[in-house]
């Protein structure tokens, strides 16, 4: 079986072209020379400061974004308004990625405390487990991705709502309005939105109205009326002017319109919830990250940990050689092997989260790695002895209080749908759920029983909004878009910078790679950069790997870091439009 992965699948055409490879695996690669220019292309992107702790910073993936969180904390706001206003704006101007109709996490630290919220989208209660299976129980292509069924219930206006109550000090009003005026008076896309919406237009042709909105983007300023009109009663009346009320009515409409599942009742039910986050001792540092229904927290920490516990094997490896790559693909089969069979959502299954971030257990999972040879799948078994299109920002606020924000419409524009008179797009996230155990979803990524639709809940994702603290003082905020991709990258960056003392616009400019045991042999790499020298390569396949270079750029990662001196530096990655800055709010 072979699988495909990309990390903004615009979605039907580009299935079909990933579809016979269907999970590119990605693990980070790089040669010292691509290196150098992607660094140098990553220096026109990013703001650094030798500067105190105390500066302000933000890493956004584009330049509204960021300009709308340096003025909300140049004007007083923490980092919780900034990523509100922020979170808001990219609804308007990062349409496949940044929502009104989608879901995420957010990792935070404001004053001594660390928390975590999930407002991860739900599955309706209309939904079930086979759903998007035919009478012989086979999935049905295209159907848990393009149009009203592949929408989750939304929840990100109801995660800022609540992160703002909780933490918020500017008024809820004032945030929202620059994303009012930029969707009411409009702005002119980028070239890389205008491609992107070009690619997909035939994605979605005769089956969504996505080209009736989208269509004309192009080279002129962009308004999207409706959308401003949406925003407006989110500005008036919080998550209930969603919830409820106009906006609740257009999307209920919009449901019947496409024989989707959501309803009133799903949309009143919507909670975000306020979850422990993963938080745990790693070398001298805390590494605070998103626990389930997320897998990207537990993945991390096995990363990080197996890595360590095979420092011998790792000592005087180069950054990338075959060796390199090779040990971390055999340490990613087993992380992957574990998502597969544990994880889900907490409040439908038990999660054994302390015993698989135990470091006994990754001490035995490490031991298993084969240091010459490609582990046979038939051997990658779960270990314990019981049974897209994303988008993220970092935020630092003068104070040392930071946000580390991850949201999706899974994929590229999500499902295609617009609703109607509200102007924003909807999720396709019920991709994410197992359609059926052992058969990939649309980031090749295979899941079992306790990923299985079920009304109510929420379907497993591999964000990981990351924070690493020092002595309760932030070292690095972290996180990228790219489906399963998500945690190898973060995980990449830390290594990066961290283990090889690359610089944080070195260590977010540089290849990355990644493996996810199926298939068994295939590594892919980053499409921006080349897969180290001739050497590199036929080492990885004297090895047995398949090494690929990516169809579709993965991963968009937006970096702060805090050296030992107080020195802020932010990077945004060289493989989007994001841009980085550190200033002074005092």
């Amino acid at each position: 079986m072979t699988t495909t992965i990309s990390s903004r699948p615009s979605t039907t055409r580009r299935h079909a072209a990933l579809g016979a490879v269907l999970a590119l695996l990605f693990t980070q690669l790089f040669a010292a020379a691509a290196q150098t220019a992607a660094a140098q292309t990553a220096a026109a992107q990013t703001a650094a400061a030798q500067t105190a702790v105390q500066r302000a910073a933000v890493a956004a993936p584009d330049r509204y974004g960021a300009e709308v969180a340096e003025s909300v904390m140049r004007s007083g706001g923490n980092a919780v308004d900034a990523a509100v206003a922020t979170a808001f704006v990219l609804a308007v101007t990062f349409p496949e990625a940044g929502n009104l109709g989608g879901g995420g996490f957010i990792t935070l630290k404001m004053g001594t405390a660390t928390a975590f919220l999930d407002f991860r989208e739900v599955a309706p209660q209309a939904a079930s487990r086979d759903m998007y299976l035919d009478a012989a129980g086979k999935p049905i292509p295209g159907a848990s991705l393009i149009g009203h069924r592949a929408a989750g219930v939304p929840g990100t206006v109801a995660g800022l709502w609540e992160a703002h109550r909780k933490y918020g000090s500017r008024p809820w009003p004032e945030l929202l309005q620059p994303a009012i005026r930029l969707a009411r008076d409009g702005f002119v896309p980028p070239q890389p939105l205008i491609d992107s919406v070009a690619e997909s237009l035939a994605d979605y042709a005769g089956k969504t109205n996505f080209a009736e909105y989208f269509g004309k983007v192009g080279n002129r300023r962009f308004k999207q009326p409706e959308l401003a009109r949406a925003l407006q009663r989110i500005a008036e009346r919080g998550s209930a002017g969603f919830y409820s009320g106009r906006t609740a009515d257009l999307i209920v409409a919009e449901m019947r319109r496409g024989n989707g599942l959501i309803t009133h009742a799903d949309l009143a039910a919507y909670r975000a919830i306020w979850r422990e986050p993963l938080s745990v001792r790693w070398r001298n540092y805390t590494l605070v990250s998103a626990p389930p229904p997320s897998s990207g927290g537990i993945a991390l920490v096995q990363l990080l940990r197996m890595k360590d516990a095979l420092a011998k094997d790792f000592a005087g490896v180069p950054h990338n050689s075959a060796t390199y790559v090779h040990l971390i693909a055999e340490i990613s089969k087993r992380v992957f092997a574990d998502r597969a069979e544990y994880l889900g959502d907490p409040d439908f299954v038990r999660v054994p989260v302390a015993a698989l971030t135990d470091e006994g257990y990754l001490q035995r999972r490490a031991a298993e790695v084969r240091r010459d040879a490609i582990s046979p799948l038939g051997v990658v078994k779960p270990g314990l002895a019981e049974s897209a299109e994303t988008t993220h920002f970092s935020i630092l606020d003068g104070e040392g209080n930071a946000v580390a924000l991850t949201y999706t419409l899974n994929g590229g524009f999500g499902s295609g749908v617009v609703v109607k008179g509200a102007g924003f797009l909807l999720n396709n996230e019920m991709d994410d759920f197992s359609t059926k155990p052992g058969v990939p979803n649309l980031f090749g990524v295979v899941g079992g029983v306790a990923n299985e639709i079920h009304p109510g809940k929420r379907m497993l994702s591999s964000m990981t909004p990351t924070l690493l603290l020092e002595n309760d003082r932030v070292r690095m905020v972290l996180g990228t878009p790219g489906g399963s991709t998500i945690f190898t990258s973060v995980f990449q960056t830390m290594v990066n910078r961290l283990d090889f003392g690359m610089s944080a616009v070195g260590a977010v400019a540089a290849a990355r790679f990644h493996h996810q045991l199926l298939p068994p042999t295939l590594i892919v790499h980053s499409r921006c950069c080349a897969l180290g020298d001739e050497r590199t390569r036929a080492d990885l396949k004297t090895l047995g790997y398949d090494v690929k270079q990516s169809p579709w750029e993965f991963g968009d990662m937006q970096l702060i870091d805090v050296d030992a001196k107080g020195v802020v530096t932010a990077a945004a990655d060289p493989r989007g439009r994001g841009v980085a800055r550190v200033f002074d709010t005092r």
